[in-house]
């Protein structure tokens, strides 16, 4: 089917578009009040996650509230360490929590992975099958994944975490686990991703969440790699990269064989364009807690982020929206990139 509005799609190829195309992180979730309807409705998230229809329904959303130029299947990172044999729970108001987790060798050689893993998650891509029948082309649909290094320190740590000192732990007191846990990680990423684009994802992007909280040594030892080695198996479809916090490595990330390279809120714009060329794609990077401030302020803060970065640029924030962000200060962002 053919895109009605292809702006984010261009864009992430490098292309000159007339305007730049906007999105936001966690734009299907909790600033939208048909949202909170449906969630109330429910026993929990990981409900809402795991039934396609209602995967279906949330990702359309903020495209029919919002007008932004991209949908993104509303999912979790953490499905692939449960699909891999470490199951989670999503713990209200606390966020997820493992059960078990990975301690050793031992705890590694016993998950499943690649192929196996992936057809576990078959309730994602019928999500994603139904998202793009029902969008009839009027926007792109984007895929993701969570990091290697990222999920590695939730099924270690077993928890969010501060400082996910556990999970560094692991990495220098076992780092041959550290390393085999990451490679089943990547293998089954790829596969996932390559599903996901079967089933209808026009772009999908990595996460790197917990980046920033590596030294640059761990970061280009035990993230790096394993993207890359990702980014080098999907040419099926266009590939972003965030890496949050992982400015001390920007130079590298951009070296990586992906199209779109995503910033947090503290990357300045003429920092950014030095690491990584005039002319690489980036995309975000407004801090999510301007659109708590008045419009002028939005509209003002927005314009001058985006004249920053000087073009091929995806308009979007240094994160995910918060969930208490107001429904307003939302859509001046999204209408002052709009009506430029």
């Amino acid at each position: 089917m053919e895109l009605q509005n292809d702006l984010f799609l261009r864009a992430a190829k490098g292309e000159t578009t007339e305007r730049p195309p906007v999105w936001l992180m966690r734009q299907a979730g909790r600033i939208l009040p048909q949202y909170r309807a449906l969630r109330g409705k429910l026993s929990g998230f990981k409900e809402l996650v795991e039934t396609p229809h209602l995967a279906a329904e949330v990702t359309i959303q903020p495209i029919d509230e919002l007008g932004v130029d991209a949908a993104i299947i509303f999912s979790d990172i953490l499905v692939i360490p449960e699909v891999m044999g470490l199951e989670y729970q999503m713990v209200e108001k606390k966020g997820p929590w493992f059960p078990e987790t990975i301690k050793s060798m031992e705890d590694v050689q016993q998950l499943r992975m690649g192929a196996e893993a992936a057809a576990e998650l078959e309730y994602v891509y019928e999500a994603l099958r139904i998202t793009k029948k029902e969008l009839k082309g009027r926007v792109p649909l984007i895929g993701f994944s969570g990091a290697p290094w990222t999920l590695l320190s939730y099924m270690i740590e077993g928890s969010g975490s501060k400082t996910f000192s556990k999970a560094k732990k692991f990495l220098y007191t076992q780092p041959k686990a550290a390393h085999a846990l990451l490679d089943k990680l990547t293998e089954t990423i790829i596969v996932y991703l390559k599903n996901k684009i079967n089933a209808g994802a026009d772009l999908v992007q990595i996460f790197d969440s917990w980046g920033g909280i590596l030294s640059p040594e761990q970061y280009e030892e035990f993230s790096l790699p394993y993207i890359k080695r990702i980014c080098a198996a999907i040419d099926e479809a266009p590939v972003t990269v965030f890496a949050k916090g992982a400015w001390f490595v920007l130079d590298k990330i951009g070296d990586l064989p992906c199209d779109v390279v995503g910033l947090d809120w503290n990357t300045r714009p003429e920092f950014a364009r030095e690491k990584l060329g005039a002319n690489r794609v980036v995309q975000g990077n407004l801090d999510p807690c301007v659109l708590y401030s008045p419009f002028e302020n939005i509209k003002t803060k927005t314009k001058e982020m985006i004249k920053g970065f000087g073009g091929n640029q995806i308009v979007n924030l240094g994160h995910g929206v918060y969930p208490d962000t107001p429904l307003d200060g939302v859509k001046c962002f999204v209408d002052t990139v709009k009506s430029l």
